[in-house]
């Protein structure tokens, strides 16, 4: 599978109390890790046994050099990955609560130029069986997405990352294949007042596959058959960090789709993936292996 969407470096740090605004409080660790949704996508499906690729402009600088290194580490394919003097690389800082391991972003914004779809590039999408993209640069995931429902290919959308102009977020929805979403997104988008709402109607948009809604905690939101099914999630031992559940959640649904396992067991699949992530911090170091997920599911 292939990737197209945000990547970044993850400055995580780990505060003595959340503060409040125009307030202080002490850093009493920092990490370093690789971050962004669809790029810690393509990291989970590779740790998980997949073959990945991620496409994207970067930098000279050393914020590009640090995205390429943690990419090969996990074995995501970086030969699509272009280096350009008008591009750079780009940071993430992540404030964690030691109380409850929540996170709090700050992304930087992605001001690169659009990515140049030479032929090449395109023949790695077509070549795949599944693209997964963020809305995070729209221009980036509107031509990927062409490509690849041009071509037959499988097209997946994290819905976490909004336009404010929603008749473009509407677009990449419809487009999607299989479209999971953070619990913002279905109802900011469907301007639905529920998600069950949200998800029924948004199921009725293109040519769905999978359609759900991820919910931390609570657990999950997918429409089997038509009808919306609440699925728990697995309880993590201890919740050190959520930062990267979601990512991961996506990149490891998508690991056992490709591998062929039904509707069900992927979700079951990708919440026990996700909740092993939340004991170590960072979008990745808690990231586990194939067994170590089926372990847990009982499998």
């Amino acid at each position: 599978m292939v990737g197209v969407g945000y990547s970044c470096v993850d400055a995580v740090c780990i505060v003595e109390d959340y503060p409040v605004e125009d307030s202080s409080t002490h850093i009493t660790s920092k990490m370093v890790y690789g971050g962004g949704a669809v790029a810690t996508a393509m990291v989970a499906a590779a740790r998980l046994g997949s073959n990945c690729a991620f496409i994207g402009n970067l930098g000279n600088d050393s914020l590009s050099d640090d995205i390429i290194k943690m990419f090969k580490a996990d074995g995501v394919n970086t030969d699509y990955l272009i280096r350009r003097d008008d591009c750079y690389g780009l940071e993430s800082f992540v404030m964690v609560n030691p109380a409850n391991g929540s996170r709090t972003k700050f992304p930087q914004r992605d001001f690169n130029p659009v990515i140049d779809w030479n032929p090449e590039l395109e023949q790695v999408i077509r070549d795949s069986s599944i693209l997964h993209i963020d809305g995070t640069h729209y221009e980036n995931a509107i031509n990927a997405a062409r490509i690849a429902k041009e071509n037959g290919v499988i097209l997946s959308l994290d819905g976490c990352s909004m336009q404010k102009d929603n008749d473009k977020n509407k677009a990449l929805a419809t487009m999607a294949d299989i479209l999971i979403m953070n619990s913002k997104y279905p109802l900011r988008v469907s301007g639905k007042s529920t998600y069950d709402e949200a998800l029924i109607e948004m199921s009725g948009w293109g040519q769905k596959k999978v359609i759900g809604c991820t919910l931390g905690h609570e657990g999950s939101k997918f429409v089997i058959d038509g009808e919306v099914v609440n699925f728990q999630c697995f309880e993590a031992e201890k919740v050190v960090d959520t930062t990267g559940c979601g990512d991961v959640f996506h990149g490891a649904f998508l690991s056992a789709y490709v591998s062929g396992m039904g509707l069900v067991d992927c979700i079951r699949f990708a919440s026990a993936a996700a909740s092993c992530k939340c004991a170590k911090h960072g979008g990745r170091a808690g990231i586990p292996d194939r067994d170590t997920v089926l372990g847990m599911i009982g499998e």
